[in-house]
């Protein structure tokens, strides 16, 4: 039986559990459970993660933890009781272990590793504290380190600031808000401005003195030196070094480590420096030779310097190397350190030795305490501390010090009758009284222990030596009397022997006769002569002698003479126990001389503090002691030392020892009697302020007044405690008398001077400390009435002196920090006062910072829930006082500027978070009592209207991200909370007064405002939350958002008729709060919307308001990254709504207006599909392809379905950005385009629109037009550029405005320049589809066309494509998906290359049009593209694949044309049509004997600098007929059967035998023609090529030609067929020929032979064949396949190596570019060549043929660098706008001559349907060399690029054949017939323009402008410049058309073009001010 549990609520698991028992639940070890029942060791309960998970668990897998419960019963809460560090640290590191992994994912690695290690340190911790060992100390330490490392976390994560109390977190309800803000505020400062610390530390430690030759020991002294002062400030730091120059005791630290100690901030200055002096020890010479003399001596070696500043710049200096200096001579030793620092150069050089010195310095900085903490190794390593010199800037009681600093100066000495100087050695000892040396009392530094003697070092031959040597002498002070220094001095011997040679001595007592030491200062000593035996042990016998000169009397001539030597040495004593103040010790010793002590205590205040603060408790009993004497006389001057003394504490120097005056006060002092006397001469004082003059001294009194109520307080009690309490009333009275007499002056205005006001602030200042001491004495009441009648006798005006009203605001303050306020009782007594002053100061808004201080500490005493009564009427005053003004104030601050400077704009943001803080806590504490009043007190409804506005708008404020720091979620919790209590109140306040009659918009439209704002806050979206920090807020406050927004819900329900006010005003905000992804709110929220649209049908018969703003807020909102796909489907779907109300949709259509309720709904839908889309693609880093479609989509549905323009022309700048950052500059040039259509030549003004300024709709499109032809120009566009500049010409022209027209012109011209001398690549175009429902909307199950970037071939293509498509598969085959596909929940890409069909052929035709002209037209404004793919029908022939293969041909039609505003298009319309195996053989000829004709016209004009093009053309035709080529066609179409199965190919096969006979007699003369051209070396060939022709004739079985093919006369006039594919008019008459000059191809290889002799070896090249791709590295000769046996096996089960395009030798590898380097070596022609093929019709007529012309050379090199400009000739390519006027005839007339009319008419029956749609495919032009080899494409379909094969590419797979061989390639792509006949006068010329019938009238009407800018469903016509209309043909001109040249055509054009379907109605157009 499940029974529930008591105690065991609360367990973590330690096993996990997998739940596979029914109804078990899964538990993960380390999971925390709360547990609700048990039952046979088994409990049921749920994991905390996951509350709503219920099972049951082994009680065995759980270890119990203490936990106390909440709301027992079904909702209970457990809380653990461990440790709250504990409890925080556990839940941060779970929430920590999800975020470290993702760094590593992010690939953060720095930081990933330093949290690791941190979490590591945590977890450390915890142990330590769980196993609970630890001593107090050392828990606080642990706790302060976890919280200090969990905070560092935090803040590195991003998570929130955790508000702490002593290491625990503090629950924001416990806590007034106030004081959450305080302790937020306290750990964010801490985070952000680290403190200054004020104490440093220079840690210094020898490495090693680097130096050639040492040999001798060394002493190095450090010490810090002011170069200011030119004095040392530091002790010194001694260490030895051996005779390598390292340190002599390594294994101690600290004897070469050392800690300068307690630098002040302002010895961290540039002109601090640290001296090194280097002493060594050893003969006196440094170079002397070894001998005998075993004496050594301390003797000058070096010096180096280096300034404290040069640390300052990093922490740690590790091993700095330093310069070892030496002074030229030795008597400069003593400034050495000067001279070096000065840069004396002359006094000193580097070492002879170049010595230098290794040392690592470290400036630590912070007190010793913390710097032991953080550097605990150098501590515990060991090291030597340095003390500065004398005390500290801080001198601490109890500091015990008693050291004697002695410098020994220098001296003054004879000769002694030799005739050099002497080598003067001192010898220094302290004996004591009884004559003993005192031994280890003498330091030279720290680092080394003292030592009983001290030895100068030796100048050598010096009278007058300086030494400057500092000692310290830390004698204990029991020592100190009677003892002596003691100084011997010595000659030292440079002779062999070395001896030291006593000759005189000094000395100096430490003490005088009166009990004072030694003063400081330099003092004379005279050198008593001696000998060299002379006993110095028995010290009476000198020391009665004198020691000094300033102190030597007396007439003795022989002392006298004995002073011409004279020895100097400064003394410094530094102690806490001695003094060498004569005054001092007068005053302590008052009782010996009683007549002094007024004199004594008058020169008190002349004594140095730090004398005084050293005998503090001695002086303060000598003080009191003489008041007992005698008050009477001394009672006013013991006032006034006292006064001095406690003053002289409150310096920061001497702070410290106001504990050991109030130790005093406590535990020595005696006065029991003071108190009179003190509250007498205070009185006295207090009574004379307004009178006196001079208040220095009163001022002086006042300030001290703390501690004279200290005094006077325990002075009295002493007197209660002694006497029983006499005399009790009296000191009542004494104290009410003094007070009277404090109000009377503090009522005083101060009139003139400001010295009485400067004496109140004084007394103000330090009153507040005085309460403390009145309360020992007087109950909480009384004394809280004293203080209320003192601080308000202040008089309150004002104006009177800013400085007073401050020191009084600070009184304020302090009172109620004070202990007394805290009271409740006497802080209701003291409230009305404080308020009272705080109320002034808010009204006149000054001292903020303080009244926001005041009031933040009345609010801390103020707890949450304190419902005590006298809570409740504290909040009843503050309310009434303070509520209005605390408002006004938070408005007032908030609306001035921040400051500049960072400093005063911290402090301002303090003041702001104070003041709103103190807001926060009193609505918190406020109840509906409160409330209520407060809504009581308004007198009329503006008084209401006006607090309410005022408080809305402060809530508005409160809820502004700018508040409070971004991590302080906790504050911005409890704020929310407040505001939401808040305006739940006074929303009935609301709907009781201002509905109705009474209705006020301004305070609802507040109201709904601060409810959408509040709402949409970033810091109640619990979406983003963490798991366990959603679950922690939802527990704690609910989901705020759903409780506002049902309040918006019921304010709006209240609004009947009044809600017309707000729509459409409301749309957007409340449109933004549904998009908040809570489903409860948006069921709220979207019902608004159905009422809105009701209420403004019911208004004005439509909602169009509605929908408008709908649109626009829809737009902006979600590209702020707001809304999702459920939010779509909201409004779509028929989820039911909040309460009563079914689905949105539902909703609607009930209503009478449901049809355009159901559309907008509809149309909103769709445009949140495309704004998803949008948004998605806008998030990724790179501009693609997918950005530039979803734009366009955008784009297209503003202004096609919505017609807003506005947003329209807000995504044609998008978009115009993103072409820009793709540098697509055509796209984005004709993306402006758009813009520009909007706009007329008119000088309406025009609004500031984006980055447009101000300016009429003139100067605006005038700007459009530069800059789209500016991106014409960069994207090579020139001829789309030309056309704008004219528009744009003519608008300068009619406005004379000839400067800027010249200019015009100008850019013009160089338009025209750059057509011509500069190469333009021509793009690959490229068909992609997008299948799969993952795809976004605007792609999704569509086909596009996109035109590749420059160079991009095939395979690049497709890797960009699935680089923005990463989820994508790529299919592998081009047949059209079926259903499962577009269904499909993945992302499919199909993509293959396409060929683009010009429509305009007529500048291609145009003879004498050079290729860079016609470049632009083969490859721009184009609709239509084409792919072919090749197929076998019915079984296939093994013997002879040609029987069955067929081409299928897709014709893709676009929407609009290429290029556009983006780079792809869809496609709009597909036609397949198939070709049969007939028609694609005469197609492979046709291209064949073109490709031959137009390379012997090219070798007859000697355009070819060698024959090899021609030999390997010939080669390739002829080897392969012979092989078996042509014969199969003869097999396939010739024989019996084929001819009675197929009736209706009589023609056709009639057309192919006679193109095979026209082929043979075209070689005929190709052999002849190569004959006569061909070099000597090639000849061999040759005649095996004529050899293999007569072959292959007997092959085809031709003896002689017919008549109607016989060769030269006919064809050939003048023995050459003439083919133009150049610029020259080459029109050909019988009477000659018109030798055009030619350029010439570039240098060809001598022999390129291939052989591949018949079909059946021509398997290998199946690949080259089907894909109709050339192999030369630049596809110079673009063939279409040719049937064979293997090119029909492979298509049909192609593989995707199959299907590529490869060489030979290649056949399986799709990679292809590193196979074709020997391609592009040998090949012959450099430019690339597109592919273009067509169908062309066969004439009726045998007798009427006609050559149809395939125009331009398909085949042909396009550039020689040896040739001048104009030698270049250029590829004619087809130019008409009709479908199929590429299929041109040429009619060959009786006599057998061809006839070439200026427009060929349209046959007028065609044999083949394939013929109605397939139009001809343009050749690019000049395409750069630096191509990729091969348009090479693994899943790509066989594609036919042309169906007319030609192949004269020397390098292609295989033999060059008759066009039958599978691996002959069609690069003759656009000539196929003779395109040079001899134009006879006589011809008939077609009917101009005409076009057969079957032309589809679509086309006719797609005569696009160089671009077009509307997609085609919005085709109207343009307003766009009319002149890139290009017109149609009516007759071919006579030059080629100028873009601009029928600007009068247009119209005619443009009704020309008609639509298969009904159009879309051009759009009204907007009179837009954009």
């Amino acid at each position: 039986m499940w029974i529930p549990t008591e105690h065991e609520k609360y367990g973590v698991v330690i096993a996990s559990f997998r739940g596979t028992v029914p109804y078990g639940l899964s538990l993960e070890i380390g999971d925390t459970v709360q547990i609700l029942e048990k039952c046979d060791g088994w409990y049921r309960g749920f994991a905390l993660k996951n509350p709503n998970i219920k099972g049951i668990f082994p009680s065995s897998y759980v270890h119990l933890k203490n936990a106390c419960v909440k709301n027992k019963g079904q909702f209970e809460m457990v809380i653990p009781t461990e440790d709250s560090v504990i409890t925080e640290m556990t839940s941060t590191l779970r929430d920590w272990g999800t975020m470290w992994k993702q760094l590593y994912v992010r690939n953060e690695g720095d930081l990933f590793h330093r949290l690791w290690h941190i979490m590591n340190e945590i977890l450390d911790l915890r142990r330590q504290v769980l196993v609970g060992h630890l001593t107090h100390d050392r828990m606080k330490d642990v706790k302060r380190h976890i919280t200090a490392r969990l905070d560092w976390g935090n803040e590195q994560l991003g998570l929130d600031l955790v508000p702490r109390k002593e290491y625990a977190m503090v629950d924001p309800e416990d806590i007034s808000i106030t004081e959450l803000y305080r302790l937020m505020e306290h750990r964010h400062r801490k985070k952000d401005t680290p403190v200054q610390a004020s104490s440093h530390h220079l840690f210094v430690q020898m490495k090693s003195l680097m130096c050639s030759n040492l040999g001798e020991e060394l002493e190095v002294i450090f010490s810090l030196f002011d170069s200011k002062e030119n004095r040392p400030i530091s002790e010194r730091f001694f260490l030895r070094l051996n005779r390598n120059g390292l340190p002599k005791a390594p294994e101690k630290p600290e004897r070469h480590c050392s800690l300068f100690m307690d630098l002040g901030s302002s010895e961290l200055r540039k002109d601090i420096y640290i001296t090194v002096h280097i002493i060594r020890i050893g003969r006196m010479g440094a170079g002397e030779k070894k001998n005998a003399c075993s004496v050594q001596y301390r003797r000058p070696f070096g010096c180096a310097v280096l300034s404290i500043a040069d640390l300052l710049t990093g922490e740690t200096k590790d091993d700095l190397v330093l310069k070892v200096y030496m002074c030229n001579t030795e008597s400069e030793w003593y400034q050495i350190h000067e001279n070096i620092i000065k840069k004396l150069n002359a006094r000193y050089n580097l070492t002879g030795s170049n010595a230098g010195l290794a040392v690592s310095l470290q400036l630590l900085h912070g007190d010793i305490e913390q710097i032991r903490r953080e550097y605990s190794s150098v501590f515990s390593h060991g090291v030597s501390i340095t003390r500065k010199l004398g005390f500290s800037n801080i001198i601490m009681p109890g500091e015990m010090r008693n050291d004697l600093y002695i410098t020994i100066e220098r001296g003054e000495f004879e000769k002694g009758g030799k005739s050099v100087a002497r080598n003067v050695e001192v010898t220094m000892f302290i004996v004591d009284s009884s004559g003993q040396t005192l031994k280890d009392f003498i330091s030279f530094g720290s680092g080394e222990p003292p030592a009983s003697e001290y030895h100068s070092f030796v100048l050598y031959h010096n009278n007058s030596p300086r030494w400057s040597e500092l000692l310290k002498l830390p004698i204990p002070v029991d020592k100190f009397r009677g003892a002596h220094i003691r100084f011997e001095f010595r000659h030292c011997s440079t002779k062999e022997k070395g001896e030291k040679k006593l000759f005189g001595f000094s000395f100096v007592p430490l003490m005088q006769e009166d009990g004072r030491t030694l003063p400081d200062g330099t003092h004379e000593l005279i050198v008593h002569k001696c000998e060299e035996n002379t006993n110095l042990q028995d010290t009476t016998r000198y020391l009665k002698l004198p020691f000094s000169k300033g102190i030597f009397l007396g007439n003795n001539n022989q002392a006298m003479k004995a002073t011409k030597e004279s020895f100097w040495i400064t003394s410094f004593l530094c102690s806490t126990k001695l003094t060498q103040n004569g005054d001092m010790l007068d005053l302590l010793k008052w009782r010996t001389h009683p007549d002094k002590i007024t004199g004594c205590l008058s020169k008190l205040k002349e004594i140095d503090g730090s004398e005084i603060v050293k005998f503090l408790q001695d002086t303060l009993d000598t003080l009191f002691g003489i008041l007992d004497e005698n008050s009477q006389k001394y009672g006013s001057k013991v006032f006034d030392s006292l006064v001095h003394i406690i003053n002289l504490l409150q310096d920061s120097k001497f702070h410290h020892f106001k504990p050991v005056m109030d130790t005093y006060i406590e535990s020595h002092f005696a006065g029991a009697l003071a108190y009179r006397d003190l509250i007498k001469v205070l009185k006295w004082y207090v009574d004379r302020i307004t009178e006196a003059e001079r208040q220095e001294h009163i001022q002086e009194v006042l300030k001290a007044q703390e501690y004279i109520f200290k005094y006077i307080v325990q002075s009295r009690r002493l007197f209660s405690l002694a006497t029983g309490g006499q005399n009790e009333e009296e000191f009542r009275c004494c104290i009410q008398e003094l007070l009277m007499s404090v109000r009377f002056f503090l009522s005083q205005e101060s009139k003139g001077s400001g010295a009485l006001s400067q004496s109140q602030a004084v007394f103000l200042s330090s009153f507040p400390a005085v309460y403390s001491e009145l309360l020992k004495l007087f109950d909480v009441r009384e004394v809280a009435n004293l203080v209320q009648d003192t601080l308000g006798s202040l008089p309150t005006i004002m104006h009177v002196d800013d400085s007073l009203q401050a020191i009084k605001l600070q009184c304020i303050g302090k009172t109620v920090e004070s202990q007394l306020y805290t009271n409740p009782d006497s802080r209701y007594i003291l409230l009305p006062v404080v308020l009272h002053h705080l109320h002034i100061h808010l009204q006149e808004q000054k001292d903020l910072i303080m009244c926001a201080r005041i009031l933040s500490n009345v609010f801390c005493l103020i707890k949450k829930n304190s419902s005590e009564k006298s809570v409740l009427e504290e909040i009843d005053v503050i309310v009434a006082s303070l509520l209005d003004i605390l408002l006004r104030t938070i408005l007032e601050i908030t609306s001035r500027p921040q400051p500049s400077s960072s400093a005063m704009r911290l402090q301002f943001q303090d003041v702001t978070g104070e003041f709103v803080a103190c807001l926060l806590s009193l609505l918190r504490q406020m109840t509906d009592r409160h409330y209520q009043q407060l809504l009581d007190s308004f007198n009329t409804k503006e008084e209401l209207r006006d607090f309410l506005l005022q408080i809305f708008t402060v809530f508005r404020i409160l809820i502004r991200p700018e508040m409070f720091p971004k991590d302080w979620t906790v504050m911005r919790l409890v704020a929310n909370n407040v505001i939401i209590t808040t305006v739940l109140y006074l929303s009935d306040a609301l709907r009781k007064n201002f509905l109705n009659e009474n209705f006020d918009y301004k305070i609802w439209d507040s109201y709904f405002y601060l409810a959408v704002i509040f709402i949409n806050q970033l810091c109640l979206q619990l979406e983003m939350f963490t798991p366990s920090k959603k679950k922690k807020v939802l527990e704690k406050y609910g989901d705020m958002r759903v409780t506002m927004g049902c309040e918006i819900f019921s304010m709006w329900q209240n609004l009947g008729e009044h809600k017309l006010h707000f729509i459409p005003a409301l749309i957007g905000p409340f449109l933004e709060v549904t998009l908040i992804p809570q489903p409860d709110l948006r069921n709220v929220m979207i019902p608004i919307f159905h009422d809105m649209m009701d209420w403004e049908q019911r208004r004005s018969g439509n909602f169009k308001q509605v929908e408008a703003k709908l649109i626009d807020k829809l737009d902006s909102l979600m590209s702020e990254g707001k809304g999702d796909e459920t939010y779509r489907e909201l409004f779509n779907s028929i989820i039911p709504l909040f309460g009563p109300y079914p689905s949105l949709l539902k909703k609607i259509e009930r209503e009478t207006w449901r049809e355009s309720g159901v559309s907008l709904i509809a149309t909103v839908t769709r445009l949140m599909e495309r704004l998803l889309d949008y948004r998605d693609c806008m998030k990724m880093g790179e501009v693609d392809g997918k950005k530039i479609g979803c734009t366009v989509s955008l784009l297209n549905f503003y202004k096609t379905e919505l017609n807003k323009e506005e947003m329209y022309i807000r995504y044609i700048h998008k978009l115009y950005d993103l072409h820009l950052k793709a540098q697509n500059f055509t796209e984005a040039a004709y993306t402006l385009l758009l813009y520009d259509e909007l706009l007329e030549w008119s000088d309406r003004p025009l609004r500031e629109f984006l980055t447009y300024p101000m300016q009429t709709e003139w100067q605006r499109k005038e700007h459009l037009h530069l800059t789209i032809i500016q991106n014409f120009d960069r994207g090579k566009c020139w001829e789309n550029g030309i056309v704008l500049c004219r528009k744009i010409a003519e608008q300068y022209e009619s406005y004379y405005d000839y400067r800027n027209l010249s200019k015009m012109r100008m850019t013009e011209a160089s338009l025209y320049d750059k057509i011509m001398d500069q190469q333009r690549l021509e793009p690959e175009f490229f068909r992609v589809g997008f299948y799969g429902k993952k795809f976004p909307f605007f792609l999704r199950n569509k086909e596009f066309v996109c035109r590749g970037h420059d160079y991009e071939r095939l395979e690049a293509f497709q890797q960009r494509m699935l680089t923005e498509f990463p989820h994508a598969i790529a299919m592998q085959h081009a047949n059209q998906p079926d259903e499962t596909i577009f269904q499909a929940e993945a992302q499919y890409l199909q993509i293959y290359a396409v060929t683009p069909i010009p429509e305009s052929q007529e500048v291609l035709q145009r003879e004498g049009v050079p290729d860079n002209i016609k470049s632009f037209y083969k490859v721009n404004h184009i609709w239509k593209f084409r792919y072919d793919r090749p197929f076998h029908k019915g079984t296939k022939d093994k013997e002879n694949e040609f029987k069955s293969l067929w081409v299928e041909r897709t014709s893709l039609y676009l929407v609009q044309s290429l290029p556009g505003i983006s780079r792809w298009f869809e496609v709009e319309k597909r036609e397949v049509v198939e070709m049969s195996p007939l028609e694609n053989a005469i197609e492979v000829l046709e291209n064949k004997n073109q490709q031959l004709k137009t390379l012997i016209s090219q070798c007859q004009t000697r355009q070819m600098q060698n024959i090899n093009p021609l030999t390997m053309c010939l080669n390739g035709v002829i080897d392969a007929a012979v092989n078996g080529g042509v014969s199969r066609y003869q097999e396939a179409f010739f024989v019996k059967e084929y001819i009675l199965s197929h009736p209706e190919d009589g023609e056709k096969i009639t057309r192919l035998r006679e193109l095979m006979l026209e082929q043979a007699q075209i070689l005929e003369f190709s052999l002849a023609v190569h004959e006569k051209f061909v070099p000597q070396d090639m000849r061999p060939l040759h005649k095996k090529l004529v050899d293999q022709f007569f072959v292959m004739k007997s092959s085809l079985g031709i003896q002689e030609f017919p008549a109607c093919v016989q060769a030269s006369p006919v064809h050939f006039p003048n023995g050459s067929p003439r083919v133009c594919r150049n610029s020259a008019p080459a029109s050909v008459s019988p009477d000659g020929t018109r030798v055009i000059p030619r350029r010439s191809p570039l240098s060809y290889p001598a022999v390129n032979r291939y052989s591949s002799s018949s079909l059946s070896s021509q398997a290998s090249a199946e690949v080259s064949n089907i894909t109709g791709q050339s192999e030369s590295s630049d596809e110079v000769f673009n063939m279409q396949p040719s049937p064979s046996t293997s090119s029909l096996s492979s298509t049909h089960s192609a593989s995707p190596n199959v299907t590529s395009s490869a060489p030979s030798s290649a056949r399986a590898s799709p990679l292809l570019s590193d196979k074709h380097k020997h391609s592009r070596e040998n090949s012959c022609l450099s430019p690339r060549e597109r592919p273009c093929s067509a169908i062309y019709p066969t004439p009726g007529e045998p007798s009427q043929r006609m050559l149809f012309n395939h125009i331009g050379d398909g085949a042909l090199p396009r550039s020689d660098p040896n040739l001048s400009a104009p030698d270049k000739a250029v590829n004619p390519t087809p130019s008409s706008w009709s479908l199929d006027s590429g299929k041109e005839a040429k009619n060959m007339s009786d006599s057998g001559k061809l006839i070439s009319p200026p427009v060929p008419p349209r046959p007028t029956q065609t044999a083949s349907p394939a013929r109605h749609t397939t139009a001809v495919s343009p050749s690019p032009a000049g395409r750069s060399p630096l191509k990729g080899s091969v348009q090479s494409f693994t899943p790509s379909p066989v594609e036919y690029h042309s169906p007319g094969l030609t192949s004269n590419s020397p390098v292609l797979s295989g033999s060059y054949s008759s066009g039958i061989s599978s691996l002959s390639r069609c690069s003759m792509s656009e000539t196929s017939g003779f395109e040079n006949q001899v134009n006879e006068p006589s011809a008939p010329a077609a009917a101009p323009g005409y076009s057969g019938p079957e032309e589809p009238a679509r086309r006719e009407s797609k005569t696009p402008p160089p671009y077009s800018v509307y997609e085609r469903t919005l085709r109207r016509p343009a307003p766009l410049p009319h002149s890139l209309s290009i017109p149609a043909a009516a007759e071919p001109p006579a030059l080629p058309p100028k873009p601009l040249a029928a600007r009068a055509g247009h119209l005619e054009n443009g009704a020309r073009r008609t639509e298969p379907g009904p159009r879309p109605r051009p759009l009204p157009r907007k009179v837009s001010q954009l």
